[in-house]
């Protein structure tokens, strides 16, 4: 029963207003026939593809690593996943070897590294056709491969003692071929460029989620529903 209808009528219009901007995130009218959940993800996942850029930053660095040599051998979980890892090592131009899963190579530290950095910005700028014509491989198989190949090489290296060596290839690796892989197809974007569209979202989330709250608060207080300190008792 309806204790204060002025109450409850407030928060039922409140409620009214959150749930028809509700159908209006959902309603495919933001463009290409996109949802505003939709529009919102594609932009922030531009705008993050836009600031992990660091693979120029990275080939700066490795000139550092042309004369140090690598010598490590690891396993595969799979032959096949170790003959196209042993390709691109070799494509490097760094000398591998297969045998039943397990690749021992030894090489430039530099040229590994820079083959690396190399297949990774091509597949950042979305030009992967270019490394399907280097491996004859898509582009996302080929940088899975790097993927697993190095990831296999931190963990013998760090084994090894090699600490060294394991922060340098592990760095490229979470910098330059995962956001590769995962950004692929993405066109990035400067946060600077989109300033005020993400304050007018953030503001909007805020707003949004007090609305609710104001329009259960006042429904509330219309049905005579309300919290109280309880008392204390001595």
């Amino acid at each position: 029963m309806i204790k204060n209808s002025g109450a409850f009528f407030k928060g039922l219009i409140i409620a009214m207003c959150f749930l028809g901007l509700l159908f209006l995130i959902f309603s495919p009218v933001f463009g290409d026939g996109r949802n505003g959940l939709v529009y919102a993800d594609d932009m922030f996942n531009k705008l993050a593809k836009g600031s992990s850029h660091f693979i120029p930053a990275l080939l700066a660095g490795n000139q550092k690593n042309q004369d140090k040599t690598i010598s490590v051998t690891f396993s595969m979980d799979k032959a096949e996943e170790a003959e196209l890892a042993g390709k691109l090592i070799t494509t490097a131009g760094v000398k591998a070897v297969v045998d039943k899963g397990a690749i021992s190579m030894e090489g430039s530290l530099g040229k590994l590294i820079g083959a690396v950095l190399e297949d990774s910005e091509l597949m950042f700028q979305n030009d992967a056709d270019k490394i399907k014509s280097r491996y004859e491989q898509p582009g996302k198989v080929v940088m899975k491969a790097w993927w697993g190949a190095l990831s296999k090489m931190v963990k013998k290296l760090e084994k090894d003692g090699k600490i060294n060596e394991a922060k340098a290839i592990n760095n490229v690796v979470k910098k330059a071929v995962e956001p590769a892989y995962n950004f692929y197809g993405i066109q990035p974007q400067n946060v600077s460029d989109k300033i005020l569209l993400m304050i007018a979202l953030l503001v909007f989330y805020v707003f949004y989620t007090i609305m609710w709250g104001y329009a259960i608060f006042f429904m509330f207080e219309g049905l005579g529903l309300s919290m109280t300190k309880a008392k204390l008792k001595h």
